[in-house]
C-alpha cells in the first residue's frame, strides 16, 4: 500500500501543495512515488476520458453555462482520482516500467501537475521529466500496452468502442486506397466516418442487404454497376432539402473504397485536393470546394473528425 502522504487519490484533485510533496518525495528516491506518479497520470487519463464523453454530450440546456462547466470540470477530476485510486491497470504497467529505470530526476513533476498536453506515445517521459536517451523503447512499449488496454490513441484521446471497431474493420481498405492515391488513410477513415456515422447510417439495397457505400457516391448517367437508392439530405441556398438519391452499392467494402480511389485519382476537379493530402484541414475544405458535398460545414465537420477522432 502507498503510505497516505503519497496517496493523492484521496486528496483535492486541484491540491497543489500536495503534488508538492510528491516532487520532493520523487526527488529523494522514493518507491512510493514512483506509483504515485502512475496513479496521478492513470487518474489523468480517466479525466480525459470523461472529458471526451462530455463533448460528445448534447449541450443546449439552460443549465449549460460557462459557471457549471467549470464545476462540472472540477468534479470530473475529483472523480478520476477516485477511480484511479482503484486502478484500471495503467499505472502499473508504468510502475513495472519505471521502477526499472528511473532516477530522482525521472519523477521531478512540475508544481501545476500533469497538462493534457503531455499526454502521447511519449507523454509520460514529458510529464515526468524521464531522461530519454537509451530507455525509448522498453517506456514506449509499456506505455502502448497500457495505451491500448484503455483504448487510447497516440494523441492521446479516447477512443470510443464505435471508433476503433470502425478502424480495425475498414483500416486495411483504407490503407490500400493510400496507395493509390496518396491521401492518408485516416483522412479516407474519417470522411467515411462521416458519410456513415461510423457505419451506423449505411445504404441499404432494395431487400434491406447493405450497399456498402462508404462515401456517399451517387450513381449517375456514367455508372455501370449495382444501384441503390436512398433519401440524403442536400443544402440548396444554405438550406437543408431532402431528396430520393440513386447510390452506387459494392458487394464488399473494399471495393467501395478502391472506387473512391479511382475517383480522386482520375476526376480532374479533385487533383488540387490530391495535392493538399498532406494536410487534414486542407483536404477536408477542398473536398467542399471541389462540391464533393453540398453542405455547407461538411469541411469542418470532416476536419474536426480526423483531427480529433483518428489522429
Amino acid at each position: 500500500m502507498i503510505p497516505s502522504k503519497q496517496d493523492l487519490s484521496s486528496k483535492f484533485a486541484l491540491d497543489v501543495q500536495e503534488l508538492g510533496k510528491l516532487k520532493q518525495s520523487a526527488k529523494a528516491g522514493s518507491s512510493d512515488a514512483t506509483r504515485g506518479a502512475a496513479t496521478q497520470f492513470e487518474a489523468l487519463f480517466i479525466n480525459q476520458m470523461m472529458k471526451t464523453m462530455r463533448e460528445a454530450t448534447p449541450q443546449e440546456g439552460v443549465m449549460d453555462n460557462q459557471q457549471t462547466k467549470m464545476f462540472t470540470s472540477m468534479l470530473d477530476q475529483q472523480l478520476s482520482q477516485n477511480l484511479a485510486k482503484r486502478g484500471m491497470g495503467l499505472a502499473d504497467v508504468l510502475v513495472r516500467q519505471l521502477s526499472a529505470q528511473t532516477d530522482a530526476k525521472a519523477l521531478a513533476i512540475g508544481s501545476d501537475g500533469m497538462s493534457s498536453a503531455t499526454i502521447g506515445r511519449n507523454g509520460m517521459a514529458e510529464a515526468l521529466d524521464i531522461p530519454l536517451k537509451g530507455k525509448v523503447g522498453p517506456l514506449k512499449e509499456g506505455l502502448d500496452a497500457g495505451l491500448q488496454t484503455q483504448g487510447i490513441n497516440g494523441a492521446g484521446r479516447v477512443q470510443p468502442a464505435h471508433v476503433r471497431a470502425f478502424q480495425e474493420k475498414l483500416g486495411a481498405h483504407a490503407a490500400a486506397a493510400e496507395e493509390v492515391t496518396g491521401v492518408p488513410a485516416k483522412f479516407m477513415l474519417g470522411q467515411a466516418a462521416l458519410e456513415t456515422g461510423w457505419g451506423r447510417r449505411m445504404i441499404r439495397n432494395a431487400d434491406g442487404s447493405n450497399a456498402n457505400n462508404l462515401f456517399g457516391i451517387k450513381a449517375g448517367p456514367g455508372w455501370k454497376g449495382k444501384v441503390a437508392t436512398a433519401v440524403t439530405t442536400e443544402y440548396i441556398n444554405g438550406r437543408a432539402h431532402q431528396k430520393v438519391e440513386k447510390f452506387r452499392a459494392y458487394d464488399t467494402p473494399a471495393d467501395s473504397f478502391k472506387d473512391y480511389a479511382r475517383m480522386l485519382a482520375n476526376n480532374p476537379r479533385y487533383e488540387k485536393v490530391i495535392n493538399s493530402a498532406g494536410d487534414a484541414s486542407a483536404f477536408a475544405h477542398g473536398l467542399q470546394r471541389a462540391g464533393y458535398a453540398t453542405d455547407p460545414h461538411y469541411g469542418t465537420k470532416l476536419s474536426k473528425i480526423i483531427k480529433n477522432s483518428l489522429a
